[in-house]
């Protein structure tokens, strides 16, 4: 009887998880396809790099200056009701932005202002569904869903800009934003239709915003070894984040390949990602976590380390295809254990401010990374940044993994 009620239980939660994961996983494909088409909108319409810097910016500048209130408010609402809102609020900005076609074409200083606008339903939207993870799943189990999760995520990228440029190919960007909004009332229905348990929260006559972002704050900073180790990850996304903007660099000029050969390094990381994930999800659990992410990263400073070290020549981009596969391998294999330890060991009243305030974190490495990656690649080659990349990723996780080490013996 006991079994049954077991399996029941195991199916009930499995069934529910799957759902959400699945409708945000559509979701997410409308968005990267519009964003995609923006993005290529702005680029084929205007040419401008200030207008791309300034779409870049505004994309940037909501996580970095709403990203710790947010987390609040995650808290302090239910989670159901905020990820549903935040859908709906990027669904309602693609749709005013189509319906200004009506009027001729939109001035196109708009469109990065709409890349700004969805950013900020982001903000609300991304810590409030790793926050529901955890009152769904199992916490022996967690590690599995995580790695469902970054799988079907994984699949959303490959799908996303290749749906994205067929669509801008098709039709005009007013039908393209429509997908944003489809594939979010795909992602509100999935939400409503699953009952996510409610946790309790202590009774409070007004927000005191900053007082509950120190809480959130303070909750990390407790667990030493945990800090130790975000403090790390986030000085290696400095070196890690310009890798994006540099691989068409890399592919362009040092191996001189065309654009098929960029495609390929974009579906070989993200194929690295989903084999990852579902091995990751197959195995169902890592005890040792720390160790899992600090190996991940070493790895990935190894492989990257590798890359900038190939000869200039087309017939060593093989080698280079299959190191960006292993990066994102070893980029999931860090990401995931990583979340799952937070949603194991962070109490579940303050996830939505511990969760917001490390995404803060993480994206000041990108302005800061840029920063120092732009004038070095341009100054001595993009294959310097992936060795200083490499080496320096090394170095850190190595002293972070004997840090830890000794955080925990005392």
């Amino acid at each position: 009887m006991e079994q049954a009620v077991n399996q029941n239980q195991n199916a009930r939660w499995k069934r529910d998880f799957l759902v959400i994961a699945s409708g945000q996983t559509v979701s997410l494909v409308g968005s990267s396809a519009v964003q995609f088409a923006l993005i290529w909108w702005l680029t084929s319409e205007t040419g401008s790099a200030l207008m791309l810097s300034l779409a870049g910016l505004l994309a940037f500048l909501p996580n970095f200056i709403l990203g710790p209130f947010a987390g609040v408010w995650v808290d302090r609402l239910k989670r159901k009701a905020v990820i549903i809102g935040a859908d709906l609020f990027i669904a309602l900005a693609a749709g005013i932005f189509a319906l200004l076609f009506l009027f001729g074409t939109p001035p196109y200083w708009t469109a990065c202002v709409i890349l700004g606008v969805r950013a900020v339903g982001s903000v609300f939207h991304t810590p409030a569904i790793q926050a529901a993870v955890p009152m769904l799943v199992p916490p022996d189990q967690l590690m599995r869903a995580n790695g469902w999760s970054q799988f079907m995520q994984s699949g959303a990228f490959i799908l996303g800009p290749v749906l994205g440029a067929a669509l801008y190919a098709a039709f005009p960007l007013p039908v393209v934003m429509l997908t944003d909004v489809l594939g979010a009332a795909m992602a509100c229905v999935t939400v409503a239709a699953v009952k996510i348990p409610e946790i309790r929260r202590e009774k409070r006559s007004a927000p005191n915003i900053f007082r509950e972002m120190k809480e959130g704050a303070a909750v990390l900073l407790k667990d030493k070894p945990l800090c130790m180790l975000t403090l790390a990850s986030v000085l290696c996304m400095i070196f890690y984040m310009p890798l994006s903007s540099l691989y068409p660099l890399m592919n362009a000029v040092h191996f001189r390949g065309t654009e098929w050969h960029a495609g390929v390094v974009n579906l070989a990381y993200s194929a690295g990602m989903m084999l990852c994930s579902l091995a990751v999800s197959a195995y169902g659990e890592i005890k040792h976590k720390f160790r899992a992410v600090h190996a991940a990263f070493i790895c990935f400073g190894v492989f990257t380390l590798v890359s900038g070290l190939l000869p200039a020549d087309l017939s060593y981009f093989s080698v280079f295809a299959l190191l960006c596969a292993l990066m994102g391998a070893a980029a999931n294999f860090s990401n995931i254990p990583y979340m799952t330890y937070l949603q194991q060991t962070i109490p579940p009243e303050v996830q939505g401010r511990v969760f917001s305030f490390i995404m803060t974190l993480m994206s000041l490495a990108m302005p800061v990374g840029l920063a120092a990656a732009g004038p070095i690649a341009e100054a001595y080659g993009v294959t310097v940044w992936f060795i200083v990349t490499g080496i320096a990723m090394i170095a850190i996780m190595i002293l972070s993994s004997v840090l830890t080490s000794i955080k925990k013996k005392f």
